[in-house]
């Protein structure tokens, strides 16, 4: 099993930001693309079993680590126990709820020497994203800010199908976007790693939740308007890999 070696460990706020997106796009994954695998690794007549997210967006089914203390926080033990015993869907969002505990164990773990504003700082860079819970019963809350003109642009835009449905387009930020600055000060690009710009476009995939400079990903503003849910490279290797 992959475990940092605390030498290797990140630093910064924005290395130890990184760590835990990385480690939560892999429970992410592991909970809503490979959940049909994710189940079955699960077994209960297996030993007690932890889902760990790994630094490069991996996750895996393990036991726990055999050193005591353990070199990083352990994920919740013997999630595969409570399987069969509940609804599938209650299930997983029992897990998410353990994952979404462990991975901000993991981060203030790393975060123990910061001093107080650079925990409010690594916090509100966390609490940016949608927790894992929320991915997986699907109750991803976006902040919109209210206008009074109605023809004006926000951050998650709707659109209404020829049956009347709404659908969703994709989240964008660039220019223009001046109320959206200090909300995204701290928001970094899911591939290059700078910081938000509000003078450049940006994007938001609608699965990891991360959000990426335009050029960065290949997409022009005039082409966000016809994507109805955008999905970053990564994402969309992966299901490209599964098909």
């Amino acid at each position: 099993m992959e475990m940092a070696s605390i030498s290797s460990s990140p630093r910064t706020v924005e290395e130890i930001f990184k760590d835990y997106s990385a480690r939560r796009a892999g429970i992410v994954r592991a909970l809503t693309y490979d959940v049909d695998e994710f189940y079955a690794l699960c077994d209960p007549e297996k030993e007690n079993l932890c889902l760990y997210g790994h630094p490069n967006e991996s996750w895996e089914v393990n036991l726990p680590a055999e050193e005591v203390p353990p070199e990083l926080p352990e994920p919740a033990l013997g999630i595969n126990f409570a399987r069969d015993g509940m609804a599938r869907r209650d299930w997983l969002s029992l897990v998410a709820m353990h994952s979404d505990s462990w991975l901000l164990s993991v981060a203030f773990y790393l975060a123990a020497p910061f001093n107080r504003n650079e925990r409010k700082r690594l916090f509100s860079l966390i609490n940016d994203l949608p927790a894992v819970f929320e991915v997986v019963t699907e109750r991803k809350l976006v902040k919109e800010k209210p206008s009074a003109d109605s023809g004006s642009k926000s951050r998650l835009g709707t659109k209404r199908s020829g049956d009347g449905q709404a659908k969703s387009t994709p989240r964008i930020a660039d220019e223009g976007y001046g109320e959206d600055e200090d909300e995204h000060s701290e928001t970094l690009c899911g591939t290059c790693g700078g910081n938000y710009n509000a003078n450049e476009f940006w994007i938001c995939c609608d699965v990891c939740e991360r959000w990426f400079h335009g050029k960065c990903v290949k997409i022009t503003p005039a082409k966000a308007e016809s994507i109805r849910q955008y999905k970053c490279p990564s994402c969309s290797n992966l299901k490209r890999g599964r098909q």
